[in-house]
């Protein structure tokens, strides 16, 4: 397939720049995978959607403030985007993105805040990513916390005022670079609702990388090449979802990231068992899905491999009509923007 059959027309200003003041307000979209049929509501409404014995999949992986901003030993600016953790023991050592990254090469030093971290580059990783050991008094992470700045889309053009609207309220697990955006919509409030009327409520961690932003490049989709991402896979997580497979209720993913979760480790049968390591697992129209039978997901860019999956999951022709669809009701699109539940 070809890149451009996931293109569709996106005026700049459906382009969520800024959080819904309440999570639970953002609009959802309702799509029927099988007729096209769609539906148009509010997230809060989302427990009407769901039957007893169902079992919603979240992704608990919490944003670090991975973009550092410093300067070289030389006293000129130098900006870090931490990627993937190489190395947790002391020196935490990072694979990370760098500017200017000609100025910085394997040698170079770096120093944040008033020197309280400090950071040398010892390789070049692939991509011309750097791989960057850090130094500091205390745990890394607890410094980070105070020196970094949450690395939002290249498509939000203004800081965060507050930086915990681009966590989901049951974020607990350090380690992505963007948000699994999916789960932005929800409140403890409604996941204690959804929890009462009978849904089973599971959690796996995958650590959302840059990957996630990067455009497909090559005309033909089949050769575009993912990013691999860490991912966690409980025993209870997947004793639940066997669970639910089992008595034939529904699995339903939240986000893509989730989904691509469960979908790389089933079996042929939907079969899901404990796991801790890399995914890059690519899914576009022609997969066969194992796992998953609903899909809770935000508004995807144009050509983007996201879309392609939703693709994969409802059909393209119903995805792109259902988009098009939400441009004239003006839906509000990517991370900040409105939800869609597929089924």
């Amino acid at each position: 397939m070809k890149k451009s059959d996931f293109y569709f027309d996106l005026p700049k200003e459906l382009i969520a720049q800024k959080p819904i003041e309440r999570r639970e307000l953002s609009r959802l979209l309702f799509l029927d995978r099988k007729t096209g049929e769609t539906g148009h509501h509010h997230f809060y409404e989302l427990t009407g959607f769901l039957r007893k014995g169902d079992c919603l999949v979240l992704n608990d992986s919490r944003v670090i403030p991975a973009r550092l901003l410093g300067r070289k030993e030389s006293g000129g600016a130098a900006e870090i985007l931490l990627l993937r953790e190489v190395a947790a023991q002391s020196p935490a050592t990072w694979e990370c993105m760098v500017r200017p990254g000609r100025k910085i090469r394997p040698g170079t030093k770096l120093f944040f805040g008033d020197g309280e971290l400090t950071a040398t580059v010892t390789d070049t990783a692939e991509g011309g990513n750097r791989i960057v050991e850090f130094h500091q008094d205390g745990d890394f992470l607890q410094v980070l916390e105070s020196l970094g700045k949450t690395p939002l889309p290249p498509y939000i053009r203004e800081e965060l005022e507050d930086g915990g609207r681009y966590q989901t309220v049951y974020s607990r697990v350090n380690g992505s670079v963007a948000a699994p955006t999916a789960g932005l919509h929800f409140t403890k409030e409604l996941l204690a609702e959804i929890s009462a009327f009978g849904v089973k409520i599971c959690y796996i961690t995958l650590h959302v990388g840059p990957g996630t932003f990067r455009p497909v490049k090559a005309n033909e989709i089949e050769e575009h090449k993912m990013h691999a991402e860490h991912l966690t896979i409980s025993e209870e997580t997947a004793a639940t979802i066997n669970r639910t497979k089992a008595d034939g209720a529904r699995v339903i993913a939240v986000g893509t990231t989730s989904c691509r979760t469960l979908e790389s480790n089933a079996d042929s049968s939907g079969k899901i068992k404990a796991f801790c390591g890399f995914t890059d697992i690519f899914i576009y129209p022609g997969y066969v899905f194992k796992c998953i039978d609903g899909l809770l997901t935000n508004f995807h860019l144009p050509e983007s491999t996201l879309i392609m999956l939703v693709s994969a999951f409802a059909g393209r022709e119903n995805v792109l009509k259902a988009y098009s669809e939400a441009v004239c009701e003006k839906y509000r699109f990517f991370s900040f923007g409105d939800a869609m539940l597929i089924v």
